[in-house]
C-alpha cells in the first residue's frame, strides 16, 4: 500500500519528529492552505489525458457570508474531490458567485437609503455600476471563508454569473429559446412582491399559515342574490363575475343573469364554470380575473374583463371612496361598508390559513395580472423528467425521486422576468411600430428613433441554471467543456431540488444536445441545532461557523458536519460534538507523534506476514477491510457512515489497541520491534490518507512529517491489497476480550486505573501466550511473587486470571454491593421471563415491545453471570 511515487526523508522516522507537543490548529490552517493554492494542487488541465471528475460549487450569493450550511455542503464536496484527486483523476471543483438579483439590488438600495437617496436618484445605468462597486469591495468575504474550510477549488476558473463570459451564454441561450418559440411574452397572473416590486416565480413564494379573516358578502337582492366568502375584500372592486357549479341546481336559475356589485354599482354575470367545488362554502365563488391566478382562467374561459384594482405598491386604484388606501385599510374599510350595507353576512376572525409571502422580504405576495416573459416549461421539463426515468441520471438517495417528480411533471410555465436593474437584461428590443427583436450576443441590436430595449432583467435562476455547462465557456467549444461536461455529481440540498436542479437539468439537456448536466444528483439535508430545530438568527440559534472554527480548528467542524451527513436527512449540530471533534484531532496528533518517537516508519517494504506477529497481521488485516469500507461507502455518498468508520478505526483499533499491544515489543526491541515499526508506519500511512478529505489540515501535517514527502493532496489514495488474516482477528478479539473483562473487574473491585495487582495468568491451550507482555502492561498486572495469595480468580475465553486483591479493597463491602446488583439483575430476569411466559401480553404487543423485553432478558442473564463470577471471586473470610 505505500506510495512510493514521492522520495522519503531517508532517516526521518529514526529521529524524535519535528512536532510540537500540542496540536494548534491556527498555526497550521492558514499557512498550510496557501501552500496548496501556490502550488496549483486544485487547479484543472483540461489538457490532461486522466480521467475527468467534476463537481460545481452551489453558487453562493454575493450578498452573503458563509453559515453552516454551507460549510456543510462544501465539507462533503471537498471530501469527494479530494479522495478523487488521490485516486488519480483530473479533478474539477469550480468555484463562483451568483449575483443574487433581488437580494443584491435590496442591499444596495438600502447603503443608498441611508444616504437619503433611491436608485431612482442615481438612474438605471449609475445604480447598476454602484452595484458593481459594492461586489467589488464585498465579493471576496465568501473566497476568505472558503480558504478557512480549506475548500479545494480550482480558484484560477472563479466564475461569477454576471461576468463577460456567462453574460454571452445567457444571451445565447434567451436567443435560441426564443427562436424555438419556447419564451414568450404575454399578460398572465404572476406573484408580485409590493416590497421588491418585481415578479417572483412560484418557487420563490414561502406560504405559512397566517390569521386573517374570512368574510361572507351577499352580492344581489332577495331570489337573485348570491353569498360569497373571501379573505380578501379588498379585491372585490375588481371582481367581473360570480361563478357556480353547472350541476348546482341552487344557482341554475341564475345562470346568464346579472347581480349588482356591492359597493360599485356595477353589473356582473353569474356564469357556471366546472372548476367551482359545489361542496365547498356557499358553492359560489367571485371572480376577480386580474388579481388570482384560478379566476383568470375562470375569466379567459368566459370572455370576462380583467380589472386591475392594486397598484405595483398594493394601493387602491379603483375609483371611489377607498382609491389610494393600501390593500390592508382597503380591507377594514371595505368590509366595514359592507356591513354598514347589511351585506355580511358571516366572519370569521380569526381565520388560519396559508398565505404566499416572498422569500427575500417577507411581504405578503399580491397575485397580479402583468405582462411578463415566461419559459414555456412542457417540453424541458419531459426531457428532464425523462433523463431520471431511463436511469441517465440518478437521484440519491433514491427515495428523493418521488419529490423530484412530483415537481418536474407538473411544472407551470416559469416567469423569467424581473422588474429590477441589476441582474442580466432581456435581449429584446421594441420598435416604434410595435416591433420585437430578439437580438443574439453576436448581433448589433436595431438603432434609430424610438427603438428601446426591454428594461426587464431575468430571473437569477436563469443564469445558474447554465452554470455547469456556462462556467466552462459555452457556448464556445473550449477543451474545457469537452474534457468536464457532463459534471460527475452534483452535491446540493434538497431544498433547492425545484429552485436549481430542475432548472439545470432542462437547460443542460437543452443547450448540450441532449446530455444532462450531471450523472448523478446527491442530495442532503440542512443543518439545524441539536435539538432538531431550524437555525435562524430569529430562533437565536444561529452559528457562524468561523466562531467554531477559531475556537477548535477547521478539521473539528469539518468532521462534525461530515459525521452527520446521512444522505438526504437534516443534520442537527451541537458546539459539544464539534469538542468531541477537537479531541479526536487532538488524538490523531498525540498518537501519531507518540508512534514517530517510538520509531514508525513508511521506509523500505513490508516484511512478509510470516515474520510479523499476530498483532501486526491484525491491524493490516483491519486495515485492509476498512480501505474497502470507505471507499463502498465514499461511492454510496455515505459520509457519515465512512467518517464513523474511520473514527472507530483510528482511535479505538490503532490507537487504543494496536499501538498499545505493541509497546512491550519497542522496549523490547530487536527484530520483531523493527517489523511493528514498520507496520505501524503503514497503518499510520494509510489511516492519515483515510482521513485526509474529511480532516485535511492535521493529516497533511503529520502525513508529511511521517513521510517526508511532499503532501498527502497529490498522494496516491489507498487500495485493499486483499490481504486479510481472521485467524489473527479471532486471536486478537480474544486478547481484546480478557484484557476488557478484567478491566471491568478491576473497575468494579474500586480499583484504580493505574494500581498495580499482583497477578497469575493461566494461559495454557490458547494462543495467548504470545500476548502475556502486553496483557500485563494493559492490565497493570505484576507478576506473582513470593508469598502471592490468589483472592480472586476470574476464567475468561479459555484463560485464567487469578489476582491477589488482599489489601486493596474493603471485601465486606464490595459482596454487599454485588449481592444487591445480583438481586436486581435476578428480578429483571424473573419479570422478563413472566412477560414473555404470558401468552395474552405476546398476542396484543406489538414486535418492538417484545423485542425490548428479549433484550431486557439477554442483559439480565449477563449481568447475573457477571456478577455471581465477581462475587465468587472475591476473596473468602
Amino acid at each position: 500500500m505505500t506510495d512510493n511515487t514521492q522520495r522519503p526523508d531517508s532517516g526521518h522516522a529514526d529521529r524524535t519528529p519535528d512536532l510540537p507537543t500540542q496540536y494548534a490548529p491556527a498555526d497550521v490552517e492558514g499557512p498550510l492552505y496557501e501552500r496548496w493554492v501556490e502550488r496549483g494542487y486544485f487547479e484543472a488541465d483540461a489538457t490532461s489525458e486522466k480521467e475527468p471528475y467534476t463537481i460545481v460549487i452551489p453558487p453562493p450569493n454575493v450578498t452573503g457570508s458563509l453559515h453552516l450550511g454551507h460549510a456543510f455542503e462544501h465539507t462533503l464536496i471537498d471530501a469527494l474531490t479530494r479522495r478523487k484527486r488521490m485516486q488519480g483523476f483530473e479533478v474539477l471543483w469550480q468555484p463562483g458567485m451568483d449575483h443574487a438579483g433581488i437580494a443584491t439590488q435590496n442591499v444596495v438600495e438600502r447603503e443608498l437609503a441611508k444616504e437619503g437617496k433611491s436608485r431612482h436618484d442615481l438612474g438605471r445605468e449609475a445604480f447598476v455600476e454602484r452595484v458593481w462597486q459594492w461586489k467589488g469591495e464585498s465579493g471576496g468575504q465568501i473566497s476568505g471563508q472558503m480558504r478557512r474550510l480549506g475548500d479545494g477549488v480550482a480558484w484560477s476558473r472563479e466564475r461569477f454569473t454576471m461576468d463577460e463570459g456567462l453574460s454571452k451564454a445567457v444571451q445565447t441561450i434567451f436567443k435560441k429559446l426564443y427562436d424555438d418559440e419556447l419564451i414568450y411574452r404575454a399578460e398572465r397572473i404572476i406573484n408580485w412582491c409590493p416590497r421588491c416590486l418585481t415578479a417572483i416565480s412560484d418557487i420563490e413564494v414561502e406560504y405559512q399559515e397566517d390569521d386573517g379573516e374570512l368574510v361572507s358578502i351577499k352580492y344581489g337582492e332577495g331570489d337573485s342574490s348570491i353569498v360569497v366568502a373571501t379573505t380578501r375584500a379588498e379585491t372585490m372592486l375588481g371582481d367581473t363575475a360570480v361563478a357556480v357549479h353547472p350541476e348546482d341546481e341552487r344557482y341554475k336559475h341564475l345562470v346568464g343573469t346579472e347581480i349588482e356589485l356591492p359597493l360599485t354599482g356595477r353589473r356582473i354575470p353569474v356564469v357556471a364554470d366546472e372548476h367551482v367545488d359545489p361542496e365547498f362554502g356557499t358553492g359560489a365563488v367571485k371572480v376577480t380575473p386580474a388579481h388570482d391566478p384560478n379566476d383568470f382562467e375562470i375569466g379567459r374561459r368566459h370572455d370576462l374583463p380583467s380589472l386591475t384594482v392594486l397598484d405595483e405598491h398594493g394601493i387602491i386604484t379603483a375609483h371611489g371612496p377607498f382609491q389610494g388606501l393600501d390593500r390592508f385599510e382597503a380591507r377594514s374599510a371595505i368590509v366595514g361598508a359592507l356591513r354598514a350595507e347589511g351585506r355580511i353576512v358571516a366572519e370569521k376572525r380569526p381565520y388560519t390559513h396559508s398565505v404566499g409571502h416572498c422569500s427575500r422580504c417577507k411581504t405578503t405576495i399580491e397575485p397580479r395580472l402583468s405582462m411578463q416573459w415566461w419559459v414555456r416549461t412542457a417540453p424541458l421539463a419531459a426531457a428532464a423528467s425523462d433523463a431520471v426515468r431511463k436511469g441517465d441520471v440518478k437521484i440519491h438517495p433514491q427515495e428523493m425521486e418521488s419529490r423530484y417528480f412530483g415537481w418536474v411533471d407538473n411544472l407551470h410555465d416559469w416567469c423569467i422576468s424581473r422588474q429590477l436593474w441589476w441582474g442580466h437584461r432581456i435581449p429584446v428590443w421594441y420598435g416604434p411600430d410595435g416591433e420585437m427583436v430578439c437580438v443574439g450576443p453576436d448581433e448589433q441590436p436595431p438603432s434609430g428613433e424610438g427603438w428601446h430595449q426591454e428594461t426587464d432583467v431575468l430571473d437569477t435562476w436563469f443564469s445558474s441554471g447554465l452554470w455547469p455547462f456556462s462556467t466552462l465557456g459555452w457556448p464556445k467549444k473550449t477543451e474545457s467543456v469537452e474534457k468536464f461536461y457532463p459534471n460527475s455529481v452534483l452535491v446540493t440540498g434538497y431544498d433547492i431540488l425545484f429552485f436549481w436542479v430542475v432548472r439545470m437539468m432542462m437547460f443542460g439537456l437543452y443547450a448540450m444536445d441532449g446530455t444532462p448536466p450531471f450523472h448523478t444528483i446527491a442530495l442532503h439535508g440542512m443543518v439545524r441545532d441539536q435539538f432538531g430545530k431550524k437555525m435562524s438568527k430569529s430562533f437565536g440559534n444561529a452559528v457562524n461557523p468561523l466562531d467554531w472554527m477559531d475556537k477548535y480548528g477547521s478539521d473539528a467542524v469539518r468532521f462534525t458536519l461530515a459525521r452527520g451527513a446521512n444522505p438526504g436527512v437534516d443534520v442537527p449540530i451541537g458546539e459539544d460534538w464539534v469538542q468531541g471533534s477537537r479531541n479526536f484531532a487532538n488524538k490523531i496528533w498525540n498518537a501519531t507523534r507518540f508512534a514517530m518517537m517510538n520509531g514508525a516508519t513508511v521506509e523500505g517494504d513490508l516484511p512478509p506476514a510470516e515474520r510479523m506477529s499476530a498483532t501486526d497481521r491484525w491491524i493490516l488485516s483491519r486495515l485492509n477491510a476498512v480501505v474497502a469500507e470507505v471507499d463502498a461507502l465514499y461511492d454510496d455518498y455515505q459520509f457519515a457512515k465512512l467518517s464513523d468508520a474511520l473514527f472507530h478505526f483510528a482511535w479505538d483499533e490503532v490507537f487504543d489497541w494496536y499501538v498499545e499491544l505493541s509497546k512491550t515489543t519497542f522496549q523490547k526491541g530487536g527484530p520483531e520491534a523493527e517489523v511493528s515499526r514498520r507496520v505501524l508506519g503503514e497503518v499510520l500511512d494509510v489511516t492519515l490518507k483515510l482521513l485526509h478529505p474529511v480532516v485535511p489540515f492535521v493529516t497533511e501535517t503529520l502525513w508529511t512529517t511521517l513521510t517526508g514527502k511532499e503532501s498527502v493532496v497529490i498522494a496516491d489514495w489507498p487500495k485493499d491489497s486483499g490481504f486479510r488474516d481472521t485467524a489473527a482477528e479471532q486471536e486478537i478479539a480474544t486478547v481484546q476480550q480478557v484484557v476488557t473483562e478484567v478491566r471491568r473487574f478491576r473497575s468494579d473491585q474500586g480499583l484504580q486505573p493505574g494500581q498495580k495487582v499482583p497477578a497469575q495468568l493461566d494461559l495454557t491451550g490458547t494462543a495467548l501466550a504470545a500476548h502475556e507482555d502486553a496483557m500485563r502492561s494493559l492490565l497493570r498486572l505484576q507478576p506473582a511473587g513470593e508469598g502471592f495469595a490468589a483472592t480472586a480468580s476470574l476464567p475468561v475465553a479459555g484463560a485464567t486470571v487469578a489476582l491477589d486483591l488482599s489489601g486493596t479493597i474493603d471485601v465486606e463491602a464490595e459482596r454487599k454491593r454485588l449481592t444487591k446488583a445480583l438481586a436486581a439483575a435476578e428480578k429483571d430476569k424473573a419479570q422478563s421471563t413472566a412477560k414473555l411466559g404470558n401468552e395474552a401480553f405476546l398476542a396484543k404487543a406489538a414486535e418492538a415491545a417484545v423485542e425490548k423485553i428479549r433484550k431486557r432478558l439477554e442483559t439480565a442473564e449477563a449481568d447475573i453471570e457477571r456478577i455471581s463470577l465477581q462475587l465468587a471471586a472475591l476473596p473468602k473470610g
